[in-house]
């Protein structure tokens, strides 16, 4: 299984972010990690752009949410300095799995621009969307 196109645009434009009013970057990539979906909202910071795709690779790379990943790769845990493989992971909340009705990873979605509540909120409206 693997996100379509409209799909992905549904989950993208979710509408949190404008409703707190937070110019952000909402990536949103398929089973494979591959880039599917990409949203840079007028003014959203540059830097994050990448975030945003990293984030949503991440929570698919291992497929967890991405703030799980940091907890994990804490001093200490098990996980530790995973963030320094594939190309560079990014380990804090913003990425969330995309699941089918049926449960089965689709894809994930990728959210920065704000503080990390904030890109979890929008990411996980999106997820509410599919």
């Amino acid at each position: 299984m693997n996100i379509t196109l409209e799909q992905a645009e549904t989950v993208s434009k979710a509408g949190k972010a404008k409703e707190i009013g937070v110019p952000m970057n909402i990536a949103i990539v398929d089973e494979g990690a591959n880039l599917k979906a990409f949203h840079r909202m007028d003014n959203a910071w540059l830097g994050s752009v990448d975030i945003s795709i990293k984030k949503a690779k991440t929570s698919r790379f291992f497929d967890m949410n991405s703030g799980v990943i940091g907890s994990l790769s804490q001093l200490g845990e098990p996980l530790y300095q995973i963030e320094h493989s594939n190309g560079g992971l990014i380990s804090f909340p913003g990425g969330i799995l995309l699941k089918d009705k049926a449960g089965n990873t689709v894809g994930a979605i990728g959210v920065s621009g704000g503080s990390v509540e904030q890109d979890h909120e929008v990411a996980s409206a999106g997820v509410a969307a599919l």
